[in-house]
């Protein structure tokens, strides 16, 4: 009987990327399931993926009550933790798949980007759109795991550019407008990037505080990036681009956005693909390099 042991340090993460799959399909409708069933396809082998799903989920439930290790009995052959991270991984990128129509984008909107802060060569000829919110975790873990290697492989390479539309979400992200207001703030003077960065990889630092504090610490962020201090918080104080934030708010609900991260992948002339949520390389991978051979 193989063995799948859970242990604490590594809990968080497959509770994480579980959740983030689950939250996939639930993209999917019943259509496209019925669609598959009828054409005799499977998302995944049965022996291989769905028993370990679902194992997986059944030892989330178990470990998060334990708080400790867990350890199932699943067939014949040990599971290690790379093999259970190639196993999701691929499930996910079949998902995506089944999700994409062979020669067309799923949406048919014309996508806009605005004058939003840009990522990479304006002149690059695939654009990713994308609505983000710097409170959102699954946000963070994209820009902070997948999006350096699209910039290695695509925006460093000028094929791709990655525009940053504000989806900030009050509702259960309390700092998050503020932050957007930030990195606006901080693209006046050139600094986008880097403001953008550090609020992602100092998410949990700032997430909680309350405004007078976050002023004084998104201040703190801007001088050790060299913005000049008195334009910054004043931008920052009477809160100067709400309103173009709010544009992007109600584009995005015009676009079907109603959660983040959200992506379109192309341009006007060839069109755009959607993904919705934090998805690994691979899958980004797939839709931009299918989308680069549409480029006459």
């Amino acid at each position: 009987m193989a063995l799948l042991i859970f242990k604490t340090s590594n809990f968080k993460k497959y509770a994480i990327r579980i959740s983030t799959l689950i939250f996939k399909i639930g993209y999917l409708s019943s259509e496209d399931f019925e669609g598959i069933i009828n054409k005799n396809e499977k998302i995944v082998k049965k022996s291989t993926f769905n028993g370990l799903i679902i194992t997986i989920i059944i030892a989330i439930g178990i470990a998060s009550f334990f708080g400790g290790t867990y350890i199932s009995n699943l067939d014949s052959n040990q599971i290690s933790q790379e093999e259970l991270d190639n196993a999701i991984a691929k499930l996910e990128l079949k998902i995506l798949q089944n999700k994409l129509p062979p020669n067309q984008p799923i949406t048919e909107l014309k996508i806009s980007a605005d004058n939003d802060p840009i990522i990479g060569n304006s002149n690059a000829p695939i654009t990713i759109i994308e609505f983000s919110d710097f409170q959102c975790p699954f946000c963070a873990k994209f820009h902070i795991q997948t999006l350096p290697k699209i910039m290695d492989e695509y925006i460093k390479e000028g094929k791709v550019k990655l525009v940053f539309r504000d989806f900030p979400i009050q509702s259960i992200h309390s700092n998050a407008l503020l932050a957007s207001v930030a990195a606006e703030c901080a693209n006046e003077q050139g600094k986008f990037k880097e403001m953008h960065d550090k609020l992602f990889e100092n998410q949990n630092e700032w997430s909680s505080k309350d405004t007078d504090n976050l002023i004084i610490l998104f201040n703190q962020y801007s001088l050790e990036m060299g913005i000049e201090k008195e334009k910054f918080d004043s931008c920052l104080k009477n809160e100067k681009y709400i309103k173009e934030i709010q544009k992007d708010l109600d584009d995005g609900r015009t676009y079907g956005v109603s959660g983040t991260p959200g992506f379109f992948i192309g341009n006007d002339e060839i069109g755009f693909i959607e993904l919705k949520g934090a998805h690994p390389f691979e899958n980004f991978k797939n839709v931009i390099d299918t989308q680069l051979k549409k480029i006459k």
